[in-house]
């Protein structure tokens, strides 16, 4: 059986309440855009699904794979259009 301490420190951060979550700042940084353009996408609906909590903003990290998914379903068709020219 482990101690208190040895299973904080096994123990993940990702496994506390917002273990599935990822903030606009660290979802920028995965993605290399800026969180400005994460605000843009969320005004036009155009980017992943988030929730606000306050000030803060979240994304879903399952959601962010299926949208992630779904840009590349919509760039493969772009690209079939483009190669049928």
């Amino acid at each position: 059986m482990q101690s208190h301490e040895n299973a904080e420190t096994i123990a993940k951060p990702s496994d506390g309440l917002l273990g599935g979550w990822i903030s606009r700042s660290e979802l920028a940084l995965q993605l290399g855009v800026s969180e400005d353009t994460l605000r843009r996408w969320d005004a036009m609906r155009s980017g992943p699904p988030c929730v606000r909590a306050g000030r803060k903003v979240f994304y879903r990290r399952a959601t962010v794979l299926e949208w992630l998914e779904d840009q590349e379903t919509i760039g493969q068709r772009r690209g079939r259009r483009g190669a049928r020219r």
